[in-house]
């Protein structure tokens, strides 16, 4: 055997194991029950090889046409979606339903528009895609390179007025409820014939929750316990595999009260940030889900500097 051969086995392995790391993410869709199916997305951060599709979307299969749960982050983006939904069905995608003003909800809205499809939003939702489009391009931009190429903000251009409204397409109905919880604009979509919630980035399994500067506990907690009164059978989640009422319980809606009702109370009080921060460092619930060391101290932080305010 040459004296070489056991390095050239080991760049080997190693161009392998750096090739499968960095291998393009090719979406699926998920059949949940009769006609609805759930795309879901890698927990990870967004990236060339994801196109910003580390997030989870939906499908619903009408007699007409598919309507489809937020766009991607991306022209290309919603390329790989389309790709997806051709899969599963050759019917037009006629209705795109955007969740959220965050990227990755709506920033292909412009690809499905010019393939027929209507784009609709609440208005506070609409309103918070214009507001945030060109701070989200920047952004997106250190991610994804020469892949944003293509990519036009295109906001909702039907937009439904108030906090909650009904549509109806080929006897499908859906229900939109604002809920203005992990980002400005956020909502939610619930089938009532189907016991299923399309819940945005109000719910997180599999990973922790993150708090952003600009999203509001105090609102999530709430629409928490408005999704929770729905029953649901089944959540497609914002992030993390489809799941039941019990698990996004678990591991959202456990951790909303505990930044409410433990954080928020002590901010409330007035107790030194620090000190409520440091003996809550370990939640042991929580431990297990993917980025809990990474964003917990922040998210209480934040929580802390929200019910602060109040």
């Amino acid at each position: 055997m040459p004296k070489h051969f056991p390095s050239l086995c080991l760049f080997v392995v190693s161009f392998l194991v750096s090739a499968a790391a960095q291998a393009e993410y090719t979406p699926k869709a998920e059949r949940v029950t009769d006609n609805v199916y759930a795309i879901v997305g890698p927990l990870g951060q967004r990236s060339a090889e994801n196109d910003g599709l580390n997030a989870n979307f939906g499908l619903i299969v009408t007699r007409t046409g598919g309507i489809l749960i937020d766009s991607g982050a991306s022209r290309l983006g919603a390329e790989k979606l389309e790709k997806a939904i051709r899969m599963v069905t050759d019917k037009p995608v006629r209705w795109v339903i955007n969740t959220g003003g965050q990227d990755h909800r709506w920033l292909g809205n412009d690809y499905f528009a010019s393939r027929g499809a209507e784009i609709i939003a609440l208005s506070k939702t609409a309103a918070t895609q214009t507001q945030y489009a060109a701070q989200q391009i920047q952004s997106l931009e250190r991610f994804l390179g020469d892949r944003l190429k293509g990519t036009k903000p295109l906001p909702a251009g039907k937009t439904l007025d108030g906090d909650t409204s009904t549509l109806e397409l080929d006897g499908e109905t859906l229900i939109l409820q604002y809920t203005h919880a992990h980002y400005p604009g956020d909502a939610m979509v619930f089938l009532p014939k189907r016991g299923i919630v399309f819940s945005g980035d109000l719910v997180y399994v599999d990973r922790l929750l993150a708090i952003m500067p600009m999203s509001s506990v105090n609102h999530a907690q709430q629409a928490f316990k408005t999704m929770a009164a729905l029953k649901p059978a089944h959540i497609i989640p914002g992030h993390g595999r489809v799941c039941d009422l019990a698990q996004a319980q678990r591991e959202t809606g456990d951790y909303y009260e505990f930044l409410a009702n433990v954080i928020g109370a002590a901010a409330k009080e007035m107790e030194p940030m620090q000190e409520v921060l440091g003996r809550n460092a370990d939640l042991p619930a929580f431990r297990h889900l993917e980025n809990y060391d990474s964003l917990h101290k922040a998210n209480m932080n934040r929580a802390f500097t929200e019910f602060e305010s109040q």
